[in-house]
């Protein structure tokens, strides 16, 4: 029989809660900066995800919010956090050939291979050399020869 100690209960979140934490995402998509950082600095989780597993980072780097991006990473954002389809933020600015973006998340110790849709998978898939060479740059021995 499963425990059903009282202690590891998680509290019903109330409709107007709910609304509040979805309109997150809105903010994100729509890089109301100012705004999200600074309900994150009042407490909202700074790696708050939607019922699909997308982060505020990934929302962010998918809406090319550079300035949202950099400071969801000073605050702390997990930058490897995947979604349910395999999916990180640094991925999802490589399909959106952000190289601004991508690069802070690099720079910020992404994994290039994390995900079954990582950044390099991405990459080759739709042919995005310019994006697969910035991979290479950021990528402790990958192949950076031009020849």
């Amino acid at each position: 029989m499963a425990d059903t100690n009282d202690a590891d209960q998680v509290p019903e979140l109330t409709d107007e809660q709910l609304e509040f934490l979805n309109s997150m995402f809105d903010l994100a998509r729509a890089g109301k900066t100012e705004e999200l950082l600074g309900l994150i600095d009042q407490g909202i989780p700074v790696n708050l995800t939607n019922s699909k597993g997308d982060s505020l980072l990934i929302l962010a780097a998918y809406n090319d919010h550079a300035d949202l991006v950099a400071g969801l990473l000073e605050r702390g954002a997990d930058v490897d956090r995947l979604n349910d389809r395999g999916q990180t933020a640094v991925s999802c600015a490589v399909f959106r050939q952000n190289e601004e973006i991508a690069t802070s998340l690099l720079d910020a110790g992404a994994d290039v291979h994390l995900g079954t849709q990582n950044p390099y998978a991405v990459a080759e898939m739709f042919g995005l050399d310019k994006m697969r060479q910035l991979l290479d740059q950021h990528t402790p021995g990958a192949d950076t020869s031009t020849s």
